[in-house]
């Protein structure tokens, strides 16, 4: 058989998965689920920036730059990670990693969507939103994906400020500036990301071994990190107690507060006590479910009290 005949079938698989790719695979670029919290958490910051409900236009065009934005950054995070992508289960599927887009297409979709986002904050919203907004799409998708996700263990710590942005986003989207307490919802998110992304990695903590990624676990071994997670929850639970401190919100944030707190904390004792990949799996499940039952008790305060 010649070498024009073998090469055949292989053409033949290419231009079968290509044509496979539809839109589905794109919207999995950008993670929209992730996306879709960081919304949930903008809009909020847009609802407590100011007394009574912003207008239809900055909540419509203020979240969809910001979600055009955080979507470039979530497919630029796709390409990097394009190998670590293919070693780990829950993302060996992703559309690069299976070859379904070519990097190459993936980031031409990553400045189309920036340069929209760019667009949409600068027209519509205010210049301080977009610049704020891209640098904190180069805080994640550039200096965390690309260096501190492979230097350090910390990596979660100190990358987590790029992801805690989307309140101080919505927050400046309607005031024009950045204002104390919009950066005490910065510091809530920021405060919880290690314990949260922790949690997730003592459940994957082979994966990551394999992949050579320096999660904490993987570094350090897994009582060391639930000891941080339990240090960081009572960290978490101090910093969640702060608009109630500064007069941002009154007594149903103050019990609300308390009580998700409390719960995460049994969590993170649960988690030292028994060393268990379930155990860990249900603190990061409840991380989840904490951050956006804390933020809709603030918001449900804001327009009690308003």
């Amino acid at each position: 058989m010649s070498e024009q005949a073998k090469a055949l079938p292989a053409q033949h698989s290419a231009k079968s998965v290509s044509g496979r790719i539809s839109w589905r695979d794109y919207l999995e670029l950008t993670k929209p689920r992730v996306v879709a919290l960081m919304i949930l958490t903008s809009v909020i910051g847009m609802l407590l920036a100011a007394p009574g409900v912003p207008g239809w236009d900055i909540l419509l065009f203020g979240n969809l730059g910001i979600a055009l934005l955080a979507g470039a950054a979530a497919v630029v995070n796709h390409v990097v990670d394009q190998k670590i992508d293919t070693v780990m289960a829950r993302t060996r599927k992703r559309p690069v990693a299976t070859g379904r887009i070519a990097p190459f297409d993936a980031i031409l979709f990553a400045v189309m969507l920036a340069a929209a986002g760019m667009i949409v904050l600068i027209w519509q919203v205010n210049e301080l939103t977009a610049w704020l907004t891209l640098a904190s799409l180069v805080g994640y998708a550039g200096v965390y994906t690309l260096f501190l996700k492979r230097a350090t263990p910390q990596n979660i710590t100190i990358g987590g400020l790029a992801g805690a942005m989307p309140p101080l986003l919505g927050w400046t989207a309607v005031t024009g500036q950045v204002e104390g307490h919009a950066l005490l919802l910065v510091l809530i998110i920021f405060a919880w990301t290690p314990p949260h992304f922790w949690a997730l990695a003592i459940h994957r903590k082979e994966e990551y071994a394999k992949a050579g990624i320096p999660m904490l676990p993987v570094t350090h071994g897994n009582k060391y990190t639930e000891l941080h997670i339990l240090l960081y929850t009572l960290m978490l639970l101090a910093v969640s107690l702060l608009p109630f401190v500064t007069g941002m919100s009154g007594g149903i944030y103050l019990i609300g507060a308390l009580a998700l707190g409390l719960r995460f904390l049994q969590y993170a004792i649960r988690l030292l006590k028994g060393d268990d990949r379930r155990v860990a799996l249900n603190t990061f499940k409840y991380s989840i479910t904490y951050l956006m039952a804390l933020f809709g008790v603030l918001l449900v305060d804001h327009f009690v009290f308003f």
